[in-house]
C-alpha cells in the first residue's frame, strides 16, 4: 500500500489557537491502515492538538480531513478529566459511547482484563465497577483511559502518551498488547524503548514550518535521522553566513569606486541578499533546557522527615503499616511499588503533613512535584505563579530562571490551565528552582517531559543537596540520580 492509501488524509490543512500560535499551514498527509506511528514534537508543539483535528474535537481553519466512510475513531486522553473524577467506573465506561449500551459490564471486564485491572475474584469485580474514577492511582487511571478507548474497539487508536504513571509490568503489558494489535495505532510518547517495540513509522510535528514530516523506521532511527538534518543545516548556514561575509566586504570596498568596479559591487550585493534569502532556517527542535540547580533550603535539620507508619492497599483494601524511617538532609530516598499500592497517596500525606505518623521538620519548605499538576492554580499566569514561589520577589531573577526551561515570550503571560501537559511540566521545574526546598517530593517527573530534557532535569536531581523522596517507573532516569535508600510499598508488612 503507498502512503496515497489513507483511512486518514489531511490535505492542505491549517491551524491555529491564535494569530501568535499557528499549528499547521497547509499540512498534507495520509495516515495507512493498519500503520503503527508514533508521532513527535517537542513539548508544545501541537500533538494533542493534531489528534483533537482527527477525532472531531477541533475543526481546521482551512483545509480538510478526509477520513474513509465507517473509520471509527477512539483516543486515550493522557489525563483523566476532571468531569470524569466524580463518576463511578460503570459511569465512566458508559459515557464513552453515544447511545446506552444495555448490559455494559462484560465489556467492562474484557477491557479491564485487557490492561490488567481486573479483580481477581467476582466480589471485586463488582466493587470495582461501583468505585468512583478519582479514588484509583495514577497508574491505574493511565489503565482506565486505555481501556476507555478499547472498549469502542475503533479503526483508529489515538493514544496520548499511554505509559504515563504506569509501573513496569504495566508498560510490558501494554506494549505486548500493541504489538499484536492488527488496527492503526498512533501514539504520542516520549518513552523511547516502549516506542521501537512496536511502530513502524513517525510522523513529526515541525515547529518551524508547522507541517508534518514523514518518516520510517522507529524513534531512535528518525531521532539520529533528525540529528543529522540538523548538522547538515547548520553546516549549510555557516558556509552561507561566511560567503555573505566576504561578499559584504567586497562590497563595502568596492562600492566606493567607480565604473565597472561599481558595477561589479552592485552584483555583489545582489548575490548577497539571494544568499540571505536562500539561507536554510535550522529547525529549533533540538532545544533542550539549561542545566539548573535546585537550591536546597539553608539551616534545616538534620533530621528533615520522620514516618512511625503509612499505609498501603493490598487486595483493594487500605493495609497500615508500622516503621522507623527517618530521611535525613542531603539523602534521597526512592519509593517503589505496583500500581495502584499507594506510592502517589503517600506523597500527598507527606506534601499536606495532615497524616498521623508521617512528621516533616517545622520549618521546612517541601517542594512537590505532583504527576497531575494539581497543586498548580490553572487560572493563574505562568508569571504569577513563578513570582509567587519566591520568597523575595525578583521579577528578573524569575525571568531567567524561567527561560533556561524554554517559558520564554507570551508564554510566561499565559494561564497554566492553556499550556501543554509537556510545558505544564516545565512551569513546575522552575517553580521548584525558585523555591529553595528543604524536602523534594518527586512523583514521576518524566511524565509528559520531552526526552531531551530528561538528562539534565537528572543531574538536577542528582545533585541536590536536600531531602528528596522520588517516585518514578523510568529505569534509565533513576540510574541517573543518586539513591541513597528504597522503600519498597509492595514487601511492607502490614498489620
Amino acid at each position: 500500500m503507498s502512503r496515497a492509501d489513507g483511512i486518514i488524509t489531511f490535505n492542505n490543512v491549517s491551524y491555529e489557537h491564535d494569530a501568535t500560535k499557528p499549528i499547521l499551514r497547509a499540512a498534507s498527509f495520509p495516515i495507512r491502515r493498519g500503520a503503527k506511528l508514533a508521532l513527535m514534537g517537542q513539548n508544545g508543539a501541537g500533538k494533542s492538538t493534531l489528534f483533537a483535528l482527527v477525532t472531531g474535537a477541533l475543526t481546521p481553519d482551512e483545509g480538510e480531513i478526509n477520513i474513509l466512510p465507517r473509520t471509527s475513531i477512539a483516543i486515550a486522553q493522557q489525563v483523566m478529566a476532571r468531569s470524569d473524577q466524580e463518576r463511578t467506573v460503570r459511569e465512566y465506561f458508559q459515557n464513552c459511547f453515544s447511545e446506552t449500551v444495555y448490559d455494559i459490564d462484560p465489556k467492562i471486564d474484557g477491557v479491564l482484563a485487557l490492561v490488567n485491572l481486573l479483580p481477581p475474584d467476582k466480589e471485586m469485580q463488582a466493587a470495582l465497577k461501583d468505585r468512583v474514577v478519582g479514588s484509583f492511582s495514577g497508574g491505574q487511571q493511565a489503565r482506565l483511559l486505555l481501556a476507555s478507548a478499547l472498549i469502542q474497539n475503533p479503526d483508529v487508536l489515538l493514544l496520548d502518551e499511554p505509559t504515563n504513571n504506569l509501573d513496569v509490568a504495566g508498560i510490558a503489558h501494554l506494549t505486548e498488547f500493541l504489538q499484536a494489535y492488527r488496527k492503526t495505532v498512533v501514539v504520542i510518547s516520549h518513552d523511547a524503548a516502549f516506542l521501537n517495540a512496536f511502530t513502524h513509522g513517525v510522523l513529526y510535528l515541525n515547529t518551524q514550518t508547522c507541517t508534518i514530516e514523514q518518516y520510517d523506521g522507529n524513534y531512535n532511527d528518525v531521532v539520529e535521522e533528525i540529528r543529522l538534518r540538523v548538522e547538515k543545516e547548520r553546516r549549510q548556514t555557516a558556509q552561507a553566513d561566511k560567503e555573505i561575509q566576504q561578499l559584504k566586504d567586497k562590497v563595502s570596498s568596492f562600492s566606493s569606486k567607480g565604473g565597472q568596479i561599481r558595477l561589479v559591487a552592485k552584483r555583489m550585493k545582489e548575490k548577497a541578499e539571494e544568499l540571505e534569502e536562500g539561507k536554510v532556517d535550522v529547525r529549533k527542535e533540538d532545544r533542550t533546557i539549561r542545566p539548573f540547580t535546585i537550591p536546597a533550603q539553608p539551616g534545616t535539620p538534620l533530621e528533615i522527615l520522620k514516618l512511625s507508619s503509612y499505609q498501603v492497599i493490598k487486595n483493594h483494601r487500605p493495609k497500615a503499616v508500622s516503621c522507623d524511617i527517618k530521611l535525613q538532609r542531603g539523602k534521597h530516598m526512592q519509593i517503589v511499588g505496583p500500581n495502584g499500592i499507594g506510592k502517589t497517596t503517600l506523597l500527598e500525606s507527606l506534601a499536606s503533613g495532615h497524616a498521623a505518623g508521617e512528621m516533616v521538620a517545622p520549618g521546612v519548605t517541601i517542594g512537590y512535584y505532583r504527576q497531575d499538576f494539581s497543586n498548580l492554580d490553572f487560572e493563574q499566569t505562568v508569571f504569577d505563579c513563578l513570582l509567587a514561589a519566591m520568597d523575595r520577589k525578583y521579577e528578573e531573577e524569575m525571568r531567567s530562571v524561567a527561560a533556561g526551561f524554554l517559558i520564554t515570550g507570551d508564554l510566561i503571560k499565559t494561564k497554566i490551565g492553556l499550556l501543554s501537559e509537556g510545558q505544564k511540566g516545565l512551569v513546575a521545574f522552575a517553580r521548584l528552582v525558585l523555591m529553595n526546598p528543604g524536602l523534594l517530593i518527586l512523583d514521576e517527573p518524566t511524565n509528559h517531559i520531552n526526552f531531551r530534557h530528561i538528562p539534565v532535569i537528572a543531574k538536577a536531581f542528582d545533585e541536590y543537596q536536600g531531602a528528596m523522596l522520588l517516585v518514578s517507573h523510568v529505569p534509565d532516569f533513576v540510574e541517573q540520580i543518586r539513591i541513597d535508600e528504597v522503600l519498597d510499598l509492595d514487601k511492607a508488612k502490614t498489620k
